[in-house]
Order: structure tokens, then C-alpha cells, then sequence
């Protein structure tokens, strides 16, 4: 009956309760990124530091995106799981092989889309250009590539990695509705302030704001899911 349930529930009922739940840590992660151009622009020690920082990712280009991403949103999240007594199990090795692979894969992806977006839209720092960056990520990217994509890849790894059974799911009609969307509503008031924030500092510290921010929030997903666990 749970199931029925579960199936049954419109899909912005869904993305809106998980937006609720997100709501608390969003705005955290939104202060603490926000504090964190904040200080690039006024701070001079901070802007030392990441000036350093965008000084190392000129010597390693790509490469530094992908083990960083891979870090932070594969490496570390999955630590935190396997640490804890409640989740150890239900998160293996492979898991965490798995998902060090795919956010490392993510990291290139998204350092493409930054470049892009600072080629085509601009690199400056102005209401407008911040805005139509952040358009393009949330309504154009997300949607067509981003999420759908992600959905996927914890999909497989949530089914033992059982090619048939994501297949299986993604021809069962109403899959982007079911899956894709509810995903992108409970996520959208996290990460449209997030990407805004992220798209006022310079091109070649968006990327590291944006690990750091991707950290945090699947940390705290993690956290809240394993209180709800525990609760049920």
C-alpha cells in the first residue's frame, strides 16, 4: 500500500515536500557561499588565498575539476556514510568507487559549461550576466542534462548496478515526471541562489565554490536522510 502510495503522489507534491525539507540547509549553504564571494571581494587575506587557488587550477586545467568534483562529491559524501554505524551497509565500496567515478566525470562536465557560459554570455559581474548564466544552468541545463543524467547514475548504483532494472524504469511511461521533476523542485530553491552566487565570482573560482557547496548539500542530505531513517 506504501508503495501505491508513493507512486500515486503527483510529482510537484513530491519536489515540494523536498523542497520543504531542503529548505533549512539551503539557506545555510546560501549564507556560507555568500560569505564566501563576499570575502573574495572585501577580504584581502581570503582574496590572497584564492587568488592562489585559481594560480594552481591554471597549471592543471581539466584535471583539477575532475578530482576535485570527485572529491567532494563522491569521496567525501561516501566516507561520511560508510563512518556512520546506521548507514555502513547500505553503501559499499563499489558504491563509493562508482560515485568517485561518475562526480569526477560531473566535475568536467560542469568546468565545460562554465567555459562555455563565460565564451558566449560573459565574464563579467553585473545583475544581468549573473542572471542569464544562472538561467541557462538551472532551465536549460539542469532539465535537458544535468539531473536526468544524475537520476540515472544513482538509479544504477541504488539497484546493484542492474542495467535491466534502470532500463526498465526509464520505458515505463512517465519516468521524467516520476523521477526527473520532483528531483529538480525540491533542489531548485537550493541551487538557483546557489548558482547565482557561484557565477558572481570569477570564472576560475566558480568551480571550487561549487564542489564546496556540493559537499556541504549532500552531506546534509545525507545526515537528514539517515534522521529519517532512523525516526521510521
Amino acid at each position: 500500500m506504501s508503495v501505491d502510495v508513493v507512486i500515486r503522489e503527483p510529482p510537484w507534491k513530491a519536489g515540494l515536500r523536498g523542497a520543504r525539507a531542503n529548505l533549512g540547509p539551503g539557506l545555510a549553504l546560501q549564507v556560507v557561499a555568500l560569505a564566501l564571494v563576499l570575502a573574495y571581494y572585501y577580504h584581502a587575506p581570503t582574496r590572497a588565498a584564492f587568488e592562489r587557488v585559481m594560480a594552481f587550477r591554471a597549471h592543471t586545467g581539466f584535471v583539477f575539476g575532475m578530482v576535485s568534483t570527485g572529491l567532494f562529491g563522491g569521496v567525501l559524501p561516501f566516507l561520511y556514510l560508510r563512518s556512520n554505524p546506521e548507514t555502513r551497509a547500505h553503501h559499499r565500496w563499489s558504491e563509493g568507487v562508482f560515485l568517485t567515478l561518475f562526480w569526477g566525470y560531473k566535475g568536467l562536465e560542469i568546468e565545460i559549461l562554465y567555459r562555455l557560459l563565460a565564451r558566449f554570455v560573459g565574464t563579467g559581474h553585473d545583475v544581468l550576466t549573473i542572471a542569464t548564466k544562472a538561467a541557462l544552468d538551472q532551465l536549460v541545463y539542469c532539465p535537458i542534462l544535468a539531473v536526468p543524467l544524475t537520476v540515472v547514475a544513482y538509479q544504477w548504483c541504488a539497484t546493484g548496478f542492474s542495467t535491466r532494472a534502470v532500463l526498465a524504469d526509464l520505458r515505463t511511461p512517465g519516468w521524467y515526471g516520476r523521477t526527473v521533476l520532483p528531483t529538480m523542485i525540491a533542489n531548485i530553491a537550493v541551487w538557483i541562489p546557489a548558482v547565482a552566487i557561484i557565477y558572481a565570482l570569477p570564472t576560475a573560482l566558480q568551480l571550487p565554490l561549487q564542489n564546496l557547496v556540493l559537499l556541504f548539500f549532500t552531506l546534509l542530505l545525507a545526515h537528514l536522510n539517515r534522521r529519517r531513517s532512523h525516526a521510521g
